[in-house]
């Protein structure tokens, strides 16, 4: 895995975590949803990139 990507992937997992803990602290549900988004964002991302390591081996 690139370690570009893999830091931007978890990036997006770390920066989804934060939104979603502060809207469910906030009670804004929105943001909630906003973080548990970015966070599969950086799921899928990682995920990816994963596959691509599978295949170059």
């Amino acid at each position: 895995m690139s370690s570009e990507q893999k830091m931007t992937a978890k990036g997006e997992q770390a920066k989804g975590k934060l939104k979603e803990a502060a809207g469910r602290a906030t009670g804004n549900e929105r943001l909630e949803a906003e973080g548990r988004a970015e966070q599969t964002k950086g799921d899928a991302r990682d995920a990816k990139e994963k596959a691509k390591d599978a295949f170059k081996h």
